[in-house]
């Protein structure tokens, strides 16, 4: 059985759950065919065999995107009756005036692509991970090709770059989105319930058996590992180690990772004195994030809002700690309180209020017994509900072929 596997940038360094997900199912005796709308700027190593095999639709010149492609058009001409009726009707829609529309027109010419990639391999079904760009070229090359396809919802890809959500549902198998939150999200926009389930992004690590020393220590080690960007939080956690430095235990803050605000980052914690207690890390490969976080006491992802309306779903990365038997706290936002359930498989704090989330820090440092608890609950919740094994069972059954 072939199937396409779609996604913005396959091997990316933050799309570390997609291939893990589509190696995951190519173990369950399915041919992924993998396919990119473009390629990462960097890509995870170890991962050059899955690298070698995936088809990319946009070249590195847009020129070359748009000659392959149009090359592609005139080949499927004879195909595309039904798909161009839909690129009317959405162009239409939006305004035949919108940049959006004339985007669309694009990605359906970058569509024809994808469509003979679909044909050529015999695929009978598209997967796409991201409801934006990636799901509106796939629209459009599922009604060339006549395979079904679902669709991944995850964050940014709703909240802020939503575009003909309720119409890319309808023409959907399914709408899979990651949460309740994010289904609760997608029905105000008017996407039918019946075209939604959730499916989470699992998480692949090895649960860890390991009983951690669970017990006030001299110096208490704080991590968070994420890219450096606005709504991660991390200068809300700068903040919050401000307000615990006179703590009568000693805590230090490890921040892995890399991104636009590092050096704002840098310049926050100066300004605050926090040199000798926050430390800056570069980046982790993904097979070097267990031994990473087996070092820590605890791990804190203090997701917030950012200022164009984009916030995390539910951070894979906080499924991974809880694997590997790391008391987390992070913030009610989005999806997180149904990972994080306050008191009982981590502690959640206010989005943005540093205060609030030195309060919880400083909470699991003076109480050993209380990470005990959180540990054992949230790995019987992280394999339970998250653990890749019982969502890949639940995507499956959406995939339209004849068996699995």
């Amino acid at each position: 059985m072939n199937i396409c596997y779609l996604a913005p940038q396959l091997t990316a360094l933050e799309s570390t759950f997609v291939y893990e997900e589509l190696l995951a199912i190519e173990k369950r005796g399915l041919t992924v065919i993998p396919t990119s709308v473009k390629r990462a700027e960097k890509n995870f190593v170890g991962y050059d065999g899955l690298l070698k095999r995936t088809h990319f639709l946009y070249d590195e010149l847009p020129v070359k995107t748009l000659l392959y492609s149009l090359a592609a058009f005139f080949r499927m001409r004879a195909r595309q009756k039904d798909s161009i009726r839909l690129l009317m009707s959405d162009m239409f829609f939006l305004g035949f005036f919108n940049k959006r529309s004339w985007k669309l027109l694009f990605q359906y010419i970058v569509a024809c692509r994808l469509a003979e990639i679909l044909i050529e391999n015999k695929c009978k079904h598209l997967h796409v991970h991201f409801a934006h760009t990636a799901t509106q070229i796939a629209m459009y090359a599922s009604a060339m090709s006549a395979v079904p396809f679902t669709i991944m919802a995850h964050a940014n890809d709703i909240f802020e770059r939503g575009l003909l959500l309720d119409r890319k549902a309808q023409r959907a198998v399914k709408m899979l989105t990651i949460s309740e939150f994010n289904r609760n999200y997608l029905i105000s926009q008017n996407v039918s319930e019946d075209k939604l389930a959730v499916v989470r992004c699992g998480v692949s690590f090895h649960i860890s058996n390991e009983t951690q020393q669970l017990k006030k220590k001299d110096c208490y080690r704080i991590g968070t590992l994420a890219r450096l960007v606005e709504k991660k939080g991390i200068d809300t956690l700068i903040q919050a180690m401000g307000e615990l430095r006179n703590s009568k235990t000693r805590i230090e803050l490890y921040i892995a990772g890399d991104g636009p605000l590092l050096p704002v980052l840098e310049k926050q914690t100066e300004e605050l004195g926090l040199k000798d207690i926050v430390f800056f890390e570069a980046g982790l490969d993904h097979k070097e994030v267990s031994t990473w976080m087996k070092n820590l006491d605890v791990f804190v992802l203090a997701c917030k809002q950012d200022s164009n309306g984009d916030m995390d779903g539910i951070p894979v990365v906080l499924m991974e700690a809880m694997s590997q038997s790391i008391p987390v706290i992070s913030t009610r936002l989005s999806g997180i309180p149904e990972l994080i359930i306050d008191g009982q498989t981590g502690l959640l704090a206010e989005p943005a209020d540093p205060i609030d989330l030195a309060d919880k820090i400083k909470q699991l440092s003076e109480s050993p017994d209380l990470c005990e608890k959180l540990v054992a609950n949230a790995k019987h919740h992280v394999v339970k509900e998250f653990g890749q094994k019982v969502n890949v069972d639940r995507l499956l059954q959406f995939f339209a072929l004849d068996s699995i």
